[in-house]
């Protein structure tokens, strides 16, 4: 039987799941489930067991690995079902000699993995879009994050191998390229001179004139340089989208998470933005009931929705990691925390609605991702009436919407 990973999480686990792919395949690996997993919440955890569980059911001859952020925090808690064949860590899982005759445990220290490399990947499996890593791991620890755990600290990919792998995959027919890592808005600290991520930006755009979209996965506001605000501001392959990494509106709540922005830092920041590129569209991820939030701290977290003008929300109900500071802090009840969280998920629907609503009778530039559903440059979902060929870039006239995605005339 073929080859099978599973994934979750985010746009860099997505990347490398076609490392990983391409990588076990030409290792000689076939009959075989790869699951890689997604440590960001304990739901997530609970998600990529679940999956473990079904793919044993309905392959109970595969052999089954899992991989991924839980399996590098905690490798014993996956060798110990049943259900599991080999546990790799994140390093490993990207190296062809792992999905041989390797331990049934691998797993090394993540933080003594210095360097990362781009690879060379020709291909997303039903994807539209293609994803480039530009850098891995963080060294910033805000408390309620374990990622810096599954990842390491910030190591960079060199300027000149992130052009070519850009290049590679235009070749290759796509037609939008998407910059992932876990908090690009470092790039380049590691590099010899320091190079910033406007400087990455402007070199691809540069050197690969056949791209025709470029966008960029969830940034950091405070550790968005000039050369990256010139670049949205002048050049419209750079697309109007961006998700920002926001967390709560409330200064102290901000200060116990660790951020390093203030709630009146990221209202500029927004306000700065839609002066450089009017039709700009935020999103956000905001964690609802973080510890010590009261009535008070979280209004001001629902009021930040209108203040930065968010279209997208990303909410998070928070929950506690093993291993983090938040972890210790005085926690809310779960039924405070999934209340807010709703109330949170609900003011951002209201934000998409009013979106949706501007963009009626609109012209869009969409690229499909299926014969029926493409997104607009702004990252808007839009339904075709009839079927378009996947990875085709549409001129589309926006003639209604359903309340979650924008339908074509």
């Amino acid at each position: 039987m073929a080859l099978e990973v599973i994934t979750f999480g985010c746009r860099l686990n997505a990347y490398e799941s076609e490392v990983i792919r391409a990588e076990a395949t030409a290792a000689g690996l076939a009959d075989a489930v790869i699951v890689n997993t997604c440590a960001v919440t304990s739901e997530a955890e609970r998600q990529a067991r679940q999956a473990i569980r079904r793919a044993r059911r309905e392959r109970p001859e595969a052999r089954l690995i899992v991989t991924g952020c839980a399996a590098q925090i905690a490798p014993e808690r996956y060798a110990a079902m049943a259900e599991v064949d080999q546990v790799l860590g994140n390093e490993e899982k990207l190296r062809r000699e792992s999905y041989g005759a390797s331990p049934r445990v691998l797993v090394q220290d993540i933080f003594a993995v210095k360097e990362t490399a781009t690879h060379l990947v020709d291909g997303f499996e039903g994807r539209a879009r293609a994803f480039l890593q530009v850098q891995q791991g963080c060294d910033h620890r805000c408390t309620f994050c374990v990622i810096p755990l599954g990842r390491g600290n910030n190591r960079s990919v060199p300027m000149g191998d992130i052009v070519v792998q850009a290049r590679r995959l235009i070749e290759r027919g796509y037609r939008e390229i998407v910059l992932t890592g876990v908090d690009i808005t470092s790039y380049g600290a590691d590099l010899p001179g320091a190079p910033k991520l406007g400087t990455l930006v402007k070199q691809i755009l540069k050197h690969v004139p056949e791209l025709e979209r470029l966008r960029l996965s969830s940034i950091d506001s405070v550790e968005a340089d000039r050369e990256l605000l010139d670049v949205i501001a002048d050049d419209t392959r750079l697309l109007p989208h961006l998700h920002l990494s926001l967390q709560a509106g409330d200064d102290l709540i901000l200060k116990r998470m660790k951020r390093r922005h203030t709630r009146a830092d990221a209202i500029a920041f927004c306000r700065k933005l839609r002066g450089l590129r009017p039709d700009i569209v935020f999103g956000a991820d905001l964690i609802a009931g973080f510890p010590t939030e009261t009535a008070t701290m979280f209004e001001r977290s629902l009021d930040l929705v209108e203040q930065c003008d968010l279209t997208y929300l990303h909410v998070f109900p928070f929950s506690p990691r093993p291993g983090t500071p938040a972890a210790r802090m005085p926690q809310l009840g779960r039924r405070i925390v999934k209340e807010r969280a709703r109330r949170l998920r609900e003011r951002g629907d209201q934000a998409l609605r009013a979106h949706l609503d501007a963009e009626i009778g609109s012209r869009r530039r969409v690229l499909m991702e299926s014969n029926e559903v493409g997104r607009t440059e702004q990252f808007t979902p839009v339904r075709l009436a009839t079927k378009a060929e996947a990875g085709k870039i549409l001129d589309l006239t926006i003639a209604a919407h359903d309340g979650r995605q924008l339908l074509a005339a």
